[in-house]
């Protein structure tokens, strides 16, 4: 999973880790997602929820090798944003700053971002460089290089952000980024040792519980689960600390350093998570992000080191 750096595609570092990563629509919980306001940046804890402090058990023996070994971590209690930062949120960042994310700057490591997409004439699937393109015209206002519009109203999940790019708008908050045992012990939500963010039952009832693919990948997504792509943030029931999105809809990052230098953990899976290859959007799946790239299904979430909410609050 730790590839060398692949130049052929762009002079940006677009590497066979970080196509990696993402080989692995919420269906709407009474046809309605949430739609949360632009967090209030005058205020660390809005639009957070508290997690409470304990022993997490990480990784899982029962499916891939990165995963393994089991280990403990001991984790204080924090904040945690409720969902992962929307379009608007980070809409608001760059108008307050004038922020520009390292995909809209110029220089041979800097500008654009990788795009799914299988070429028409695709001959060799095996080669996951076929499922990609470097998009030069890519970043957080177009994740795949073309105007959408909208965004600072936004309640997508915000994409084509690299990791200085979220530890940015992190900082403007007065906020970090989740480290690996903060971000899995959030998402189980109390549920120690289960496989999925809900329980042990890929599909309870029958029913999708997050945001991946289902179809042939990487040929169609159907979209069974409610959406084809990104999902707007919370059109799924949130886990046991209230948290929305933490299996699938995009990766996030998190601070822990990946073996390979330049690269970070990124936990969660993402839309393209397919049962037949992937199987990511799970609290233990682990994979690298490169640090020096961004692509249309990795963003972040954010956390805050505040003090606990007081009885009654």
């Amino acid at each position: 999973m730790t590839g060398p750096v692949i130049r052929s595609l762009s002079p940006a570092a677009f590497s066979v880790a970080a196509l990696l990563m993402v080989s692995c629509s919420p269906a709407p919980v009474a046809g309605v997602c949430l739609v949360p306001p632009v967090a209030d940046p005058s205020r660390p804890e809005a639009g957070m929820v508290w997690i409470p402090a304990g022993i997490v058990e990480l990784g899982s023996e029962q499916f891939f090798a990165e995963e393994r070994p089991l280990r403990t971590a001991q984790v204080e209690g924090f904040w945690m944003s409720t969902h992962e930062v929307t379009e608007g949120e980070f809409a608001a960042f760059v108008a307050a700053t004038g922020y520009v994310t390292l995909a809209e700057r110029e220089g041979e490591n800097a500008g654009g971002g990788g795009v799914f997409g299988p070429g028409v004439q695709v001959r060799d699937w095996s080669d996951i460089r076929t499922w990609w393109r470097f998009e030069p015209r890519a970043s957080w206002r177009r994740p795949q290089g073309r105007e959408t519009g909208g965004i600072s109203q936004s309640t997508l999940p915000v994409v084509q952000i690299a990791y200085e790019d979220a530890l940015a708008y992190a900082r403007w908050r007065g906020h970090d980024l989740p480290g690996e045992a903060q971000w899995e012990w959030a998402a189980r939500g109390g549920l120690s040792g289960a496989p999925y963010v809900w329980g042990d039952e890929v599909r309870p009832g029958g029913e999708y519980q997050a945001n991946h693919w289902q179809g042939i990948f990487p040929v169609e997504d159907s979209g069974a689960d409610g959406h084809a792509g990104r999902a707007p943030v919370g059109c799924y029931a949130p886990n046991g600390y209230g948290l929305y999105d933490m299996a699938g809809n995009v990766w996030e990052w998190t601070t822990d350093r990946w073996e390979q230098p330049g690269f970070r953990v990124i936990k969660g899976g993402s839309f393209l998570c397919s049962d037949s290859y992937c199987h990511r959007y799970r609290p233990a799946a682990r994979q690298p992000g490169d640090e020096r790239f961004s692509t249309e299904h990795l963003g972040f979430r954010t956390v805050w080191h505040g003090p606990p909410p007081q009885e009654g609050t």
